[in-house]
C-alpha cells in the first residue's frame, strides 16, 4: 500500500515550504516537502503527541 503523504491547508495549495505527515501503522512519519525523496522521520504515535502538545504549548501551533 502506498503511504498518503498530507499537509497543512495552511501551507498555501501547492507552496512546497512545508513539512508532510503520513500514517505508517502505528508510525507517524514526517518529512520536508521541498524534498519528498529525502530522510523521513519517523516517531511512535504516543511521542508524536507529546511534540505536538509540546507546540502547542509554547504557542507556535
Amino acid at each position: 500500500m502506498a503511504t498518503i503523504w498530507r499537509k497543512s491547508s495552511r501551507s498555501g495549495g501547492d507552496q512546497p515550504n512545508c513539512v508532510e505527515m503520513a500514517w505508517d501503522g502505528n508510525t507517524q512519519l514526517l518529512r520536508d516537502s521541498k524534498n519528498a525523496s529525502g530522510p523521513v522521520l519517523r516517531f511512535r504515535a504516543a511521542t508524536m503527541t507529546v511534540f505536538l502538545n509540546d507546540i502547542k504549548a509554547a504557542g507556535r501551533g
